[in-house]
């Protein structure tokens, strides 16, 4: 007898499939709800990922501890000038954004009938904003002491910091361009007639020296400069202003001065000895590490080519400033759309963020208001490759679409 064959297996997994169909559709009519395996992303990320589309761009958006998006978030890049956001907060974190730094006038000598009978020594402890008007107070303050003569000098003392001027990562010219030399005595931003100087603590002196002669009180010899002597007592005081100040004018303008003097005034707190480059990078990695994160710096102001610190870094820093007393202090401090850095960019959006710029490198980082939120989001827009006008206006594109539309899924 013959037997009939199987049917081919190509049939059988027709009539499998239209089985399959079968079922759906059945499934579909007693009410079930169709899915796609992976739901689209939202229309705002989706034109956020066109924007950055074929360019070496890193963006970490997030707010109140969730993230809102991630695009090659933790990748490590140059920060240029965010370093100065990042160096902010390792700053706040060791002292009060009240702090203000001491210049001082002490004297080597006695005083009697109102003749020094030795030398003033005006000491710097690493305030990088002293001018002429803060000599003059000095030197009011000296008069007021009740010295009517000096029959030494005024010297400007070179202790407090080392005189490095310089980082791994650094341009050659640098120094002469972008960053006078940080000391721990400065005087008018270590600059004289566009020049970056190398001897701004004799020139305090000498401010100093002119400014007790115009009061009356008479100093023999002429201004220097060098260590000071043991044995010196104090005469007088001035304060900076707080940091609080200090950091708005560094961050909304991106001063690489500030930066590093402060940076060596901070290295100096935390390592103790005197201040350095160096130091500062290191107190920079170790806030950071403290917090469970890694960055490689190099400098206090972002001027290093080899600095290295992800977008997402920079979203969980920002988080963590969140939830300090100085965080909103800190957020304040930075620029506005209109304002520094950011002086004709973003005039439609509310928002606080540091700008960062090397050849082939750009940078914004900050607090962006949320409108669908109703509250501050957090973001960090990291890019090398591109020309800075064209990495502008994507970050500015991606600012306004966040500020604009970005929420937390349902």
């Amino acid at each position: 007898m013959l037997r009939p064959h199987p049917p081919p297996r190509s049939s059988l997994v027709a009539v499998l499939v239209r089985g399959l169909l079968v079922l759906g559709v059945v499934a579909i009519g007693v009410g079930a709800t169709p899915r796609s395996v992976s739901a689209a992303p939202p229309s705002w990320v989706q034109d956020i990922d066109a924007t950055i589309a074929g360019h070496d761009v890193s963006v970490a958006i997030g707010v109140g501890g969730d993230w809102l998006l991630r695009r090659a978030a933790w990748v490590r890049r140059a920060p240029a000038s965010n370093q100065k956001l990042v160096f902010s907060m390792a700053l706040l974190q060791r002292a009060s954004i009240a702090t203000r730094i001491r210049t001082r006038v002490l004297a080597k000598g006695g005083v009697s009938d109102g003749i020094l009978r030795g030398n003033l020594w005006i000491v710097g402890h690493g305030d990088p904003t002293v001018r002429k008007p803060r000599i003059a107070a000095l030197a009011r303050a000296v008069r007021d002491a009740g010295i009517r003569r000096v029959r030494g000098r005024v010297f400007g003392s070179t202790a407090g910091f080392r005189r490095d001027w310089w980082a791994p990562g650094w341009r050659d010219y640098f120094p002469e361009e972008y960053i006078p030399l940080p000391t721990a005595l400065t005087f008018e931003g270590n600059v004289a007639g566009g020049t970056h100087i190398r001897d701004p603590e004799r020139r305090a002196a000498r401010s100093l020296t002119n400014r007790l002669r115009a009061l009356g009180v008479r100093v023999s010899g002429d201004p220097g400069a060098g260590a000071p002597p043991p044995g010196l007592r104090l005469v007088a005081t001035v304060r900076s202003e707080p940091f609080e100040v200090i950091l708005r004018r560094m961050n909304r303008d991106s001063r690489n001065f500030h930066a590093e003097v402060l940076g060596k005034w901070l290295g100096r707190l935390v390592f103790g000895g005197r201040g350095t480059i160096a130091k500062g990078a290191r107190a920079i990695e170790r806030f950071a590490a403290a917090r469970g994160l890694t960055i490689a710096a190099n400098d206090a102001s972002g001027l290093s080519y080899a600095n290295r610190v992800s977008a997402a870094t920079l979203v969980r820093l920002l988080w963590f400033a969140g939830t300090r007393r100085w965080g909103g202090e800190l957020r304040a401090g930075l620029a506005d759309g209109g304002q520094g850095t950011l002086e004709d960019r973003l005039l439609d959006v509310r928002i606080r963020a540091k700008t960062g710029t090397l050849i082939g490198i750009s940078a914004l980082s900050g607090w962006v208001w949320l409108e669908r939120e109703g509250r501050w989001g957090q973001f960090s827009i990291l890019s090398r490759g591109m020309s800075k006008s064209r990495a502008v206006a994507i970050e500015d594109r991606i600012v306004r679409i966040v500020s604009n539309r970005a929420a937390v899924p349902a």
